[in-house]
């Protein structure tokens, strides 16, 4: 019921919620737990949305023991890096679930449904999918149980790890004698095995023999090891060549069947001139084909290295809460454009009578217009006029969403505020817990013309207590002071006249000076002494954010201690 300094400012934390068909609904789903998907959700996150990710527990970099080249987290093993990030992510409220994702689809109002294994749903208003990619290794016997191991592609990720030691190269394709020449930097006995590769010109022999890479003929059949460590590999034709770690070249294919579902096919990924797989197309921010959906890390840039991946996620969370802030925009000046700011005389403290919502119901809907309604702050006048006085207990009158109540909580008062919107209790109880002072306030709501918190108080305190309704102030203030405590503190704030921006107050409506709120007070004389009674000026932004001066009054009044 009570207006707070300022209009509007960011949101708070949001909060997922429930769809009309009773499925879970985020602002953003991120599907994929990786350094990409984690990176995404914890910018996200930060950015003050409600975000859910969605991860299979199956990292591609499980089989590694360390993640290379990450500044300041070089050497980390990748599952403790991974539980780094969810605890991250967790700790700004996004919400981490286990699962396999088998569907998703694009609903009839742009959102998506996202459907997992065990039969459950949620519905996004965007997705950010960080599935990454699978590895499609060459076929040769033993092989994939040395992967990650000593079997290894990237040289930035295990070069430095097996530097100096003997490094065959598998050839399956043109890019081999490139991969050859860039592995000899971290040893001077690199071979390359021809295997499958096509046939190489005079000048790459030339470029090998100028940089001693020995050549092997012959198609591999398999790798030796022993006391699990890789020892050899083995031709086709029984030789077998010494070797402590093989390189190979793996078919890198997106894991996209989640994003074909919703229309995104995956496309051949080049290097060189070759195809080296496949991957999602997307934009520099991770925006792909379909609005609504963005990618990042491996599943459309297949040669990222993890700490790339986790830039990338960063990159498309930005993006995605960009969008996000851009359509909420619009819906916001759509609204104003037609006419749906229906309740602006709320603001300015005005009346609309005729026609009216029930109170509770139209406050509820003016606090369900956007995830926070007031700056958060206190109210300055309280501030000035109550700090340093001993903490006792208050009393805050149309509470709001708990900025005045949070900061007399913390200043260690115990707090009763109410107010007669639900809608603002459940915020400013949240609001409460977040400042760790949720013991300190209790949360009550009144129709305060109606119903009226039980007890005495040694501060009752009453700011913009102003609605559209017939709300009966000078009755409710007279309760209040009612409720003032011997030796006790009232102080009540409200508005002196209309804001700049209202061109046609309501005729009906009167805004009492602060002797007028006194006088209709009825304090019975020698009881009460008059601290303050004045008008002052303020600053407050209009409706299109230009800063304009508003005037208000302010009563402080002492109830007698004996």
């Amino acid at each position: 019921m009570t207006e707070r300094t300022e209009q509007t400012v960011a949101a708070t934390p949001s909060a997922s919620s429930a769809s009309p068909d009773g499925e879970r609904r985020y602002e953003v789903v991120v599907v994929g737990g990786g350094a990409a998907g984690l990176s995404g959700a914890l910018t996200l996150a930060r950015a003050r949305r409600s975000v859910l990710v969605i991860d299979a527990g199956r990292p591609r970099n499980a089989p590694a023991a360390h993640v290379r080249s990450y500044l300041t987290r070089d050497g980390v093993p990748p599952a403790e890096l991974l539980a780094t990030g969810r605890a991250e992510v967790t700790g700004y409220g996004g919400e981490i679930v286990r699962g396999d994702v088998v569907a998703a689809e694009r609903l009839e109002a742009g959102d998506f449904r996202v459907v997992l294994e065990d039969g459950s749903s949620v519905v996004a208003d965007r997705l950010l999918v960080t599935t990454g990619l699978v590895d499609e290794l060459p076929r040769v016997a033993g092989l994939e149980e040395r992967w990650g191991l000593d079997v290894l592609h990237c040289p930035y990720c295990h070069g430095w790890e097996v530097r100096d030691q003997a490094i065959g190269v598998l050839a399956t394709g043109p890019l081999a004698v490139h991969q050859a020449l860039l592995w000899r930097q971290w040893s001077e006995d690199v071979t390359l095995f021809l295997h499958t590769a096509p046939g190489f010109g005079a000048e790459e022999y030339e470029q090998l023999a100028a940089r001693g890479i020995t050549v092997v003929e012959g198609r591999v059949a398999a790798l030796e090891a022993a006391d699990d460590r890789l020892t050899g590999v083995r031709l086709a034709d029984g030789r077998v060549i010494s070797r402590q770690a093989l390189v190979v070249t793996p078919r890198f294919t997106a894991r996209s069947g989640l994003l074909a579902g919703l229309g995104l096919e995956a496309t051949d990924q080049e290097m060189g001139g070759h195809v080296v797989g496949s991957h999602i197309a997307a934009d520099p921010s991770g925006a792909t084909a379909l609005p609504g959906v963005w990618v990042a890390g491996n599943v459309t840039a297949l040669t990222e290295q993890v700490i790339g991946a986790a830039a990338a996620g960063v990159r498309a969370g930005a993006a995605i809460n960009a969008d996000l802030v851009a359509e909420e925009t619009r819906r916001a000046v759509d609204a104003r454009r037609s006419g749906r700011h229906e309740h602006e005389h709320a603001r300015g403290g005005t009346s609309t009578k005729d026609g009216a919502l029930p109170e509770e119901e139209f406050w509820d809907l003016r606090y369900g217009e956007s995830d926070q309604i007031w700056s958060g702050n206190p109210n300055v006048i309280l501030v000035r006029e109550i700090t340093g006085v001993e903490p006792g207990s208050a009393l805050d009158l149309g509470c709001g969403e708990g900025a005045d109540a949070i900061w007399l909580a913390r200043q260690g008062w115990r707090v009763t505020a109410t107010d007669i919107s639900g809608v603002a209790l459940e915020r400013a109880a949240r609001h409460a817990a977040a400042a760790d002072v949720a013991g300190r306030v209790d949360w009550q709501r009144h129709d305060l013309g109606a119903s009226f918190p039980d007890g005495v108080f040694d501060l009752v305190s009453a700011h913009f207590l102003h609605s559209p309704g017939d709300m009966p102030r000078e009755k409710i203030l007279r309760t209040a002071a009612a409720a003032v405590a011997p030796g006790g503190t009232l102080l009540v704030v409200g508005h002196a006249g209309f804001p700049a921006w209202e061109h046609n107050p309501h005729p009906d409506v009167h805004l009492p000076t602060p002797e007028e709120v006194l006088e209709s007070l009825e304090l019975p004389e020698g009881e009460w002494e008059v601290l303050l009674c004045e008008e002052h000026d303020r600053i407050q932004n209009d409706p299109d954010g230009r800063p304009t001066t508003r005037r208000d009054n302010v009563l402080k009044v002492r109830r007698s201690s004996g």
